[in-house]
């Protein structure tokens, strides 16, 4: 089967891999559909320090194909999306409905399943795999507490953005944040992940919605989704986002990017008394600063989002719910498909802002 792989920094590869049958715990899927993340990119180009070599991909959807001892919540022919964190519902955080932190998921993050061990192999070399996924291939063996059955109505290029990039951005705008009605918001990153808080706002009721980023093409895109105002990025952005907004800022700001200087940015947009998310992960090495003194004096609250603060359980289920009613454009998202051997240049599209959000297909 054909496995998306880094072998070395900056090289992505298609390769023949073999992978073990599903032990017991696990499932077996094959794929149907995998979006192709930044988050992909952060561990081709190191940005998320692991070893090489690594399998790609943690954005997905597909059929089961098989279960191993102990599976109850899916079976085979049932159709599902990966989610890339755990919910193991017996953790500290589980037990508090905080799924999205659950303590299983630094054992996925060293590239093997649960029990240390690996199923994927390149020859007789074990293949780490992302997210202890590595969705990026034809066929994928994960924990059964990584997958959400889905309607089987539902398109699996869009169920596969559930996965990630739509439940991060709308749960930041609804789970985190909690965007008010009649609020002001301004998000700064147009990728996948801030359309998807970009419609998570619309949802919520905002009434200006600011979409910031670099790429004016990104900008139209932002457009489309919902965004009320566009500004192109630059050092001064905070100036005319407050020249937006009598003179205050936002009541929410949303950065989607992982860059320290952009999450000072989006914190210096934020009104007094406003919230500052911080969705998008950055360098391991790379910092922001905040003022101690005007940080109590202006009351601006700032956090960080992990996974949208979601429950994969419930908020999959959901989002796909908004989709079926109209109130979700994940169709339009979706704006070009890829095969597997195509991979290479799903990824240099996505780095030169071709796509809100490029999948691959499988036959």
């Amino acid at each position: 089967m054909k496995v998306v792989f880094t072998p070395e920094q900056d090289k992505i590869e298609v390769k023949d891999m073999t992978l073990d049958p599903p032990k017991a715990g696990e499932v077996k899927i094959k794929m149907a559909a995998t979006g192709v993340c930044h988050s992909d990119l952060s561990m081709v180009n190191d940005t998320f320090p692991n070893e090489y070599p690594v399998a790609l991909g943690h954005e997905g959807a597909g059929i089961i194909e098989g279960v191993g001892e102990g599976v109850t919540n899916v079976k085979p022919g049932d159709p599902v999306v990966l989610a890339f964190v755990p919910n193991c519902r017996d953790c500290f955080h589980c037990l508090r409905g905080e799924a999205y932190l659950c303590e299983k998921k630094g054992i996925l993050g060293k590239g093997s399943q649960l029990d240390g061990t690996h199923r994927l192999h390149d020859g007789d070399a074990d293949m780490p795999v992302m997210c202890g996924m590595g969705c990026m291939a034809e066929y994928v063996v994960t924990p059964s507490m990584c997958v959400v059955p889905i309607d089987p109505g539902i398109p699996m290029q869009v169920a596969a953005l559930v996965g990630c990039a739509v439940t991060t951005g709308v749960g930041a705008a609804l789970n985190t944040a909690k965007v008010e009605p009649g609020s002001s918001v301004a998000v700064f990153g147009c990728g996948g992940v801030g359309i998807s808080i970009i419609q998570g706002a619309v949802l919520a009721g905002a009434e200006r919605i600011i979409a910031v980023d670099l790429d004016e093409k990104k900008l139209e895109i932002a457009k489309k989704f919902g965004a009320t105002h566009l500004v192109k990025s630059h050092g001064k952005v905070a100036k005319d986002i407050r020249n937006l907004t009598n003179k205050r800022g936002v009541d929410y700001a949303f950065e989607a990017i992982g860059l320290g200087a952009v999450v000072e940015q989006a914190y210096a947009s934020t009104r007094n008394g406003g919230k500052c998310t911080v969705v998008g992960m950055g360098k391991i090495d790379d910092t922001f600063r905040l003022d101690p003194f005007t940080f109590p004096l202006f009351a601006k609250t700032l956090c960080g989002c992990m996974y949208g603060g979601a429950n994969p359980g419930v908020d999959f289920p959901k989002m796909l719910n908004l989709y079926s009613a109209g109130k979700l454009d994940l169709d339009g998202m979706v704006t070009k498909t890829y095969t597997i051997d195509e991979a290479p240049q799903a990824f240099e599209d996505m780095v030169n802002g071709v796509n809100a959000r490029g999948v691959i297909l499988y036959e």
